[in-house]
């Protein structure tokens, strides 16, 4: 019964959502534990390493995870990307979530959440601007980690999307484990602030709620100034291969592809012709 229950469930997250979240589950739990990850990451900075992962205290977590490949051969790195062609790695940094641990699932709560949230809100039945969103989105943090030094953007990536759904839905009241009251827009910084007393760096959320600021205002804000247009603009394959076509409402059919054409035809001709 259970199992029937997850897998009803599973099957009922609406698509992108779906594909996004197992990604992630699948990616991190393929990957060996933070006992190897550890030690300040590549090229000797934490800066973007994913949160609890840097210290090799959930070094307990290796039985649980696959073993199949390492952080190493996932994190963004330019010079490998560019020189080496490894451009599985443009894809991959947005889905390592760090070692199984508190930090992974507390992560992949929120990532399910408001990400499905957003599908079935505010994209319900536009799911070509919701791809979109996700490629602008992580478009920009890529941009910003060839500058950065930042290893893995997927926590910046959740900052977004609950970045761009707080602003969408400024007027519901939200409670962080019992201890805080606030509405909805303040839901990222009291994110980011519990990642500070954490004792982790602050640049991912930072990096998620710049560019989901970005995004709000250009699809949001902007086109709704004086002298203000729509500047995002869905393109037009991502419509053909993610939307369902739009039924023409001048589009006459022939009278016999009309779906009661044929059940009359059938009447007259058993009238004509009775047994």
């Amino acid at each position: 019964m259970a199992y029937q229950g997850f897998a009803q469930e599973y099957l009922g997250m609406p698509a992108v959502t779906r594909a996004y979240t197992t990604a992630c589950v699948l990616t991190t739990a393929a990957v060996v534990s933070g006992g190897r990850a550890g030690g300040g990451g590549p090229r000797g900075g934490s800066r973007g390493w994913p949160r609890a992962a840097g210290d090799g205290s959930c070094s307990a977590c290796l039985p649980q995870q696959l073993e199949f490949i390492t952080p190493f051969q996932l994190y963004f790195n330019p010079d490998l990307i560019f020189r080496k062609f490894q451009i599985w790695r443009l894809i991959t940094n947005f889905l390592f979530f760090g070692p199984l641990g508190f930090s992974f699932f507390f992560n992949m709560i929120f990532l399910y959440r408001y990400c499905r949230m957003l599908e079935e809100g505010s994209f319900r039945g536009r799911t070509a601007d919701f791809v979109f969103m996700f490629l602008f989105g992580g478009f920009l943090m890529t941009l910003f980690g060839l500058f950065a030094s930042l290893f893995f953007l997927g926590q910046a990536f959740t900052i977004m999307l609950v970045y761009v759904w707080s602003r969408r839905n400024p007027y519901i009241r939200m409670n962080f484990f019992g201890l805080l009251n606030f509405q909805a827009p303040f839901l990222p910084w009291v994110l980011m602030g519990f990642s500070l007393l954490l004792g982790n760096s602050i640049i991912i959320d930072l990096l998620g709620i710049a560019v989901g600021h970005i995004y709000y205002f250009l699809e949001d804000v902007f086109p709704n100034q004086p002298g203000g247009k729509k500047l995002l603009l869905t393109p037009s394959f991502l419509k053909m291969v993610f939307d369902t076509p739009e039924e023409d409402p001048n589009y006459n059919p022939l009278p016999e592809d009309r779906p009661e054409h044929q059940p009359r035809d059938q009447d007259q001709n058993e009238q004509q012709h009775p047994q």
